[in-house]
C-alpha cells in the first residue's frame, strides 16, 4: 500500500484541497514551489504507462481538475508534472500529478 493509498484511505493526514468521486488533491509536504499540490486517481494505477483504454477518461478528469485547482490557487502561470517510473523521478508508484506554481521554472527541467 503506497503512502497515497493511506491518504485516501484516511491513515494518515493530508492538507486536501480538492476530492470529488474520482480524485483526491492535497499539499505536497515536501513543496517544489511555492504552490506544489499533488492530485492522484482514486482508482489506484501505478504509473501513467499502466493506464488502461478505459482510464482515458479518468486521467482526462485528473487533467481538467489540476486546471480548475491552479485556477483556485490563483495560479495564472503553473507547471503540471506526471513522471512515468523511477527513472522519471517517480518515488511514489500511484500515479499523480504535480501542480507547481508560485515562481519561473526554467526548462529544460532537471
Amino acid at each position: 500500500m503506497t503512502i497515497f493509498q493511506k491518504i485516501l484511505d484516511r491513515e494518515i493526514p493530508a492538507d486536501i484541497v480538492y476530492e470529488d468521486d474520482m480524485v483526491c488533491a492535497f499539499r505536497d509536504i515536501q513543496p517544489q514551489a511555492p504552490v506544489h499540490i499533488l492530485v492522484i486517481p482514486k482508482k489506484p494505477i501505478v504509473k501513467i504507462g499502466d493506464m488502461d483504454e478505459e482510464d482515458r477518461n479518468l486521467v482526462g478528469h485528473l487533467m481538467h481538475r489540476a486546471t480548475r485547482i491552479a485556477a483556485d490557487e490563483n495560479l495564472t502561470d503553473y507547471r503540471l508534472v506526471i513522471n512515468n517510473g523511477e527513472g522519471a523521478g517517480q518515488s511514489v508508484f500511484h500515479l499523480h500529478l504535480h501542480i507547481l506554481g508560485g515562481r519561473p521554472f526554467a526548462w529544460p527541467p532537471g
